[in-house]
């Protein structure tokens, strides 16, 4: 009686271990470019297969030869999903890889107000009038380049299955206007469509 009672409780502080062992928290580094999903949802690896996706036809298009080097100004991509989704990097993304591209100069909009303020503060006198910001001399942009995120997420009705699957489809459009005209001059898109599935039951 002895002996089972012993193995008994050996066998519960096994069980114990392993289940402590198993809710240990457990940290790995990855590579920011490898496609990781733990859902349908969207993620840092879609970032990057939108950006690659968006810029690489943009820097082949004829309509912007490599000798012109247009003026752009980028706006927020606008994120018209059901997701808390920070869009803000996939715009830095984009303007990113068309400056290190050299195919593009660009406004940043978000510096205006710092660049007021900068301004006002030379000329109330507190510096050289020789190294002063003259008025007047900023460039204006040529090309207003704006885009929109969108999905449709479909998932399946409700009834007795092991696993219940979910998809979702992600289009992210790409316009470019001419800001002199306001005629459209580029469209493109890029689009992303997964399919995942989770146990009922489980963690």
């Amino acid at each position: 009686m002895k002996n089972i009672f012993i193995r008994f409780v050996m066998g519960v502080s096994c069980l114990a271990l392993i289940f402590i062992m198993g809710c240990a928290a457990h940290t790995t580094n990855i590579n920011p470019k490898d496609e990781v999903h733990y859902n349908a949802s969207y993620d840092f690896s879609d970032k990057n297969r939108i950006v690659e996706g968006l810029v690489a036809p943009l820097l082949a298009a004829p309509a912007f030869p490599v000798e012109k080097k247009p003026i752009l100004i980028v706006y927020p991509v606008v994120n018209e999903t059901s997701e808390h989704i920070s869009t803000g990097g996939i715009t830095d993304a984009i303007r990113m890889r068309l400056i290190k591209s050299g195919r593009f100069r660009f406004i940043d909009e978000r510096q205006r107000e710092n660049i007021q303020e900068e301004t006002i503060y030379q000329d109330q006198g507190f510096v050289d009038p020789a190294m002063r910001v003259q008025k007047g001399r900023q460039l204006g942009a040529e090309y207003i380049l704006s885009g929109t995120l969108r999905s449709i997420k479909n998932k399946q009705p409700e009834q007795w299955r092991l696993n219940k699957k979910e998809r979702i489809y992600y289009s992210l459009d790409l316009t470019m206007t001419d800001l002199k005209s306001g005629e459209i001059v580029y469209v493109d898109q890029v689009e992303l469509a997964r399919e995942a599935s989770k146990p009922i039951i489980g963690w």
